[in-house]
């Protein structure tokens, strides 16, 4: 049984995810080492692997963050509480895509995806939760859809999101006003059902 940590414990062991998240944004994940992230921390590497073992056991810790942080935007975004859920969805993940340090950390998130089974499952997992909280959404908003038509509409989005922050960020394309209108209206159709 493990010890629970105290509140400086978590501090520390969040210090170290925050070193190792600016390393895998800036840098990418080959240069993630246990001695980078402890360099960057400015701590020993025996302090480092006292709350990380192994590099593996960093990864899995980082990536979990990660992903539960940006989840937990998402369902914030689709349960605003007044107002219209779909419009502050596609304001929310849109803007997203405004944060360069965001979209090259997801970017590295999917290249250890491509690379590691953990990894993959963690992915899997974050875009199922991801188009559940899309789906409710679009339950709640009553388009009086039957669910699986809802689910299908909230995965299709999920995807059309995930790859338009490829292209409007700049990493694999360029924005421009009249695409980034042509996306709205697109995103907004597939939300709303209106697309057939």
């Amino acid at each position: 049984m493990s010890a629970v940590p105290t509140p400086k414990g978590k501090q520390r062991r969040e210090a170290l995810l925050d070193a190792a998240e600016h390393i895998l944004a800036s840098s990418g994940g080959s240069e993630l080492t246990l001695r980078s992230v402890a360099d960057a921390a400015g701590v020993r590497l025996g302090h480092l692997q006292y709350y990380f073992p192994s590099r593996s056991a960093l990864l899995t810790a980082l990536l979990s963050r990660i992903l539960d942080t940006s989840l937990e935007r998402v369902a914030r975004l689709a349960a605003p509480p007044d107002g219209d859920g779909i419009t502050a969805l596609l304001d929310g993940v849109l803007a997203d895509h405004d944060d360069q340090a965001l979209v090259r950390l997801f970017t590295e998130v999917w290249v250890m995806a491509a690379h590691d089974g953990e990894a993959a499952e963690a992915v899997r997992d974050f875009y199922d939760r991801y188009a559940a909280h899309v789906t409710e959404l679009l339950d709640r908003q009553g388009a009086g859809a039957p669910r699986d038509d809802a689910r299908q509409r909230a995965e299709v989005f999920v995807m059309l999101m995930e790859g338009a922050a490829l292209f409007r960020s700049g990493v694999a394309g360029r924005r421009s006003t009249a695409t980034d209108a042509r996306l709205r209206r697109t995103l907004h159709a597939v939300l709303t059902g209106v697309d057939g």
